[in-house]
């Protein structure tokens, strides 16, 4: 995985950034924060420039957000309804639980949730299917997600140049670290699924 990311960014320079980020944020594969990682990476090796990274990676987020946030649009509140009482045990959830979120954001909280789980794992891209279903303003979605994300990438990046010079010992760290969080994100899934019961009516 690591020889993948470095060789598409080799490749692909910021279009690889871009693509990657989207790609992360559609079908999460790659962390984004070892891709915009190893981007700092290519800064403190001078295969980059720090503000066109960051950029480039957080206009990438914001693409890959906009395609959960169109289909929560398109697919709308009543209609995720079926979806969710048939699904619900794989969901670990129920339809109260999404009229509890449609709520949040028409009492116009929407803007700050969205903008603090933009550094939240996982959640920063699930949050983008209930704002398109609460029909959030499109500008308003874009622009909370790219400054939110913006911020985000640009720790990621940094921290990425700051190791840069110990990439050896990097690359060892994300391994296992990868692997773990994978292995107990099912874990907890696993758990949710078994254990979960319906509410009584």
């Amino acid at each position: 995985m690591t020889e993948f990311i470095l060789d598409w960014i080799a490749w692909g320079g910021y279009f690889g950034i871009v693509l990657l980020m989207a790609l992360e944020n559609v079908f999460p594969p790659i962390p984004s924060e070892v891709i915009m990682g190893f981007g700092g990476i290519a800064v403190a090796r001078g295969q980059m420039e720090m503000v066109p990274l960051v950029l480039w990676g957080t206009a990438g987020t914001t693409a890959g957000n906009m395609f959960w946030y169109v289909i929560g649009r398109r697919l709308g509140y009543e209609r995720f309804r079926p979806f969710v009482e048939r699904h619900g045990r794989w969901l670990t959830l129920e339809w109260e639980d999404v009229e509890r979120v449609r709520h949040f954001f028409r009492r116009k909280r929407g803007g700050w949730t969205l903008f603090v789980f933009r550094f939240m794992p996982t959640f920063r891209t699930l949050i983008s299917l209930p704002a398109g279903m609460a029909k959030m303003p499109v500008w308003q979605f874009a622009a909370i997600t790219y400054v939110g994300s913006l911020i985000w990438n640009g720790v990621l990046a940094g921290a990425g140049y700051m190791l840069g010079s110990r990439f050896q010992q990097l690359d060892r760290f994300l391994g296992p670290l990868g692997i773990a969080v994978t292995v107990l994100a099912l874990a907890i899934w696993g758990y949710r699924v078994a254990t979960w019961k319906p509410r009584e009516r």
